[in-house]
């Protein structure tokens, strides 16, 4: 018979196992038991639904072929020039003006150069149109094509400090002390990169008649697209720059003499040549006393 010390101590196993509560008289052996098969769930799927009539939908009367109007004809976009037919367009269109304003205005209506589609504002040139000098760069750049006016950024106000060390002014009224100035190409390549040989030769009679219509006493051709075009050298700039040539063409009635210069521009990104250039000055200023 267990005593009472073995019972407590069995209850207290059993505690400490986790059973506190008897749920029958008589103590059940588990692993006796035969394991009973799960029941399976009853659960019946849907019947799928069964089709009903079909309604009947009006049918719509069959269309009948009306003819469609074509769409209007969209116009022919404008098939730019070539470089010969540009040449013989420009020269046709700037030889048959008269005036300055009559050659900005033929420039202006002029198609065969392909930098007008691209740039702001057409730049013609400034300056007393009776000025005895008469300045001509390369191309407008991006201060240029949004004024309209050439040399207008860093480039021409050093150019201005250059013209007014020798008493020049792009501003002046006295044509002893004028510059008139202008550009080779009157609108500005893209990313200011430099004009192709087709573009200048495009431009090339416009300028050709801007100096006949201007017949100043001295030309002064800054950069060496200008110099190079102009005068029709191969010779680089710093060969060209500081040296007189005779510049001349139909519609002039004498020679012009002419000299290339080193570009304000080239000046900015290479100040030690800038001695050069004031060497170039004084030579300017020395003809120009000696032909007062």
């Amino acid at each position: 018979m267990i005593g009472v010390v073995e019972s407590v101590s069995a209850l207290r196993f059993l505690l400490d196992c986790g059973v506190d509560e008897v749920i029958g008289e008589e103590p059940t052996d588990w692993s006796a038991l035969s394991p009973r098969p799960r029941a399976q769930s009853a659960v019946a799927s849907p019947a799928p639904p069964q089709p009903g009539p079909t309604p009947s939908v009006p049918q719509p009367a069959p269309r009948q072929n009306v003819p469609q109007a074509p769409p209007p004809a969209r116009p022919p976009d404008p098939v730019p020039l070539g470089a010969v037919e540009a040449g013989q367009s420009a020269r046709a269109a700037s030889s048959a003006v008269q005036t300055l304003d009559a050659l900005k205005a033929a420039l202006a209506a002029f198609d065969g150069c392909a930098l007008k589609k691209t740039a702001t504002n057409l730049v013609f040139g400034m300056g007393s149109r009776q000025a005895r000098i008469m300045l001509i760069g390369e191309a407008p750049g991006e201060n240029e094509d949004r004024q309209g006016l050439p040399f207008v950024g860093p480039a021409g106000q050093l150019l201005d400090r250059m013209l007014g060390a020798i008493g020049l002014d792009r501003h002046a009224d006295d044509p002893a002390k004028a510059v008139y100035i202008t550009n080779m190409l009157p609108w500005r390549p893209p990313g200011n990169r430099s004009p192709t040989d087709s573009e200048i030769a495009a431009c090339m009679p416009f300028m050709v008649r801007h100096i006949e219509l201007l017949s100043p006493d001295f030309l002064i051709f800054a950069g060496g697209i200008s110099a190079k075009a102009m005068l029709n050298r191969t010779e680089g700039i710093t060969r060209l720059r500081g040296r007189w040539f005779d510049y001349g063409s139909a519609g002039l009635t004498k020679t012009v003499p002419a000299m290339p210069m080193l570009h304000p521009a080239y000046l900015l990104r290479n100040p030690d040549a800038k001695r050069e250039a004031w060497k170039d000055l004084l030579a300017l200023k020395l003809r120009l006393n000696a032909e007062a």
